[in-house]
């Protein structure tokens, strides 16, 4: 069944429910790049290098890596929306304290909090997504998939038009918007059926043993590394203005919507899921080594082309990660992301000191390149066990997912 085909209850025809959150999940996106285009004025605001800046990424990534532990072990006891409420509560009060930082230590510390509240917002959208969409799996991941995409689109937008004023109003205005959030949740969003059993601490970590579902968080892990070194450390290499830094990145994240929402599935129906994975993934590299070794126009189109890659292998991973093992989706997801968000938080505190250490800005780009490729190897290496158990899990999930929809 086609996903797009909306008299099948497919990706335009949902519930308000699904898109209450999904609306939400687009601002909780947004705040990953809002920050994009304002690095360099955060460093001069605060009088901080950009090694130093580079924490906001780190801090945010690290507590959101950990707290994936946590989002399954909270919503199996109070219930998806209530975890999706804690979670834009969170955001919304450390992204208002972000906004009031005298120091770069206070900010690094506000962005922590900040991703504690997303990681259990963002995870827990997921499965309510999946949960609650008419028309199956395979249009809730689409959707999800274009609210990544349309949040990573207008989050340096955002940041560049509210930063030209000052670096502070971004903070401010997302915190204003994940409120917005918040009631369209509180209002549209009714109490989800708990799981019979409850999620412990120690479930993500015990999905992991399934090879496939292990396979696809590795090769996740060197892919997360590359494409946030693209977001975190391209811009102190462009050293543009807010609003030409924004609008680079606008572009960027247009093409990461569009490659994750069209582009990609209908090249998975052609070529299957991981010739495309593995052939996007060599295909980033060779961008982001011409990124590094190019002219500055040259980075900035290298940059923009990169998003392309970027939102083909999101959707791809996400499709693994949930049907790969016969883990529960949500413990699933929270294993998978886990693991995926350590890189996320190691490369923008590793490319700027790289820099440091060589002496060149463009070896950070070579080591992206050089983790682009090695995901593209676990693909390559571990393909049995990433289709080794296809056909059972896809009659599994789509009974599922009948069930559900039957439900709601």
């Amino acid at each position: 069944m086609d996903p797009f085909d909306a008299g099948a209850g497919g990706l335009l025809r949902q519930p308000r429910a699904v898109w209450a959150t999904a609306g939400a999940s687009v601002v909780a996106f947004m705040g990953i790049g809002l920050v994009d285009p304002i690095l360099p004025s955060i460093a001069g605001g605060l009088n901080a290098t950009p090694g130093q800046v580079s924490l906001l990424f780190t801090s945010y990534f690290l507590i959101t890596a950990v707290a994936m532990l946590l989002t399954g072990f909270v919503s199996s006891r109070i219930g998806g929306r209530r975890t999706l409420l804690l979670g834009l509560a969170f955001v919304v009060v450390f992204a208002g304290l972000a906004g009031t930082s005298g120091s770069v230590g206070e900010l690094v510390g506000f962005r922590a909090g900040w991703g504690l509240g997303n990681a259990l917002f963002v995870s827990t959208a997921l499965a309510v997504i999946v949960g609650a969409a008419a028309g199956g799996s395979a249009a809730a991941i689409l959707l999800y998939e274009s609210a990544l995409g349309l949040g990573m689109a207008c989050g340096p937008l955002l940041g560049a038009l509210l930063g030209d004023a000052s670096w502070r109003y971004p903070f401010f205005g997302t915190a204003f918007l994940m409120a917005v959030g918040f009631l369209c949740i509180a209002a549209f969003l009714k109490e989800q059926p708990k799981p019979a059993r409850k999620t412990s601490l120690l479930d993500p970590l015990k999905a992991l043993g399934h090879g496939g579902l292990a396979s696809a968080a590795v090769s996740a892990f060197f892919y997360n590394y590359t494409f946030f070194t693209v977001l975190a450390f391209t811009p102190f290499v462009l050293n543009m203005s807010p609003y030409r830094s924004g609008a680079v990145f606008f572009a960027w994240g247009v093409l990461l919507a569009v490659f994750s929402v069209v582009v990609a599935p209908r090249m998975q129906r052609r070529f299957g899921s991981l010739k495309v994975l593995g052939g996007s993934l060599v295909l980033l590299a060779a961008d982001v080594l011409v990124l590094g070794y190019g002219d500055h126009a040259t980075a900035v189109v290298c940059t923009i082309l990169s998003g392309a890659f970027i939102g083909v292998n999101n959707t791809v991973y996400t499709e693994l990660a949930l049907g790969v093992s016969d883990a529960p989706r949500p413990v699933a997801s929270a294993g998978y992301n886990f693991v995926r968000w350590f890189a996320a938080a190691a490369a923008p505190y590793f490319a700027p000191r790289i820099e440091e250490w060589t002496g060149s800005p463009r070896v950070p780009f070579v080591v992206a390149a050089v983790t682009a490729v090695a995901g593209a190897l676990v693909v390559v290496v571990r393909r049995r066990a990433l289709t080794g158990e296809a056909e059972e899990l896809e009659t599994k999930h789509a009974t599922e997912d009948s069930v559900t929809v039957f439900a709601n």
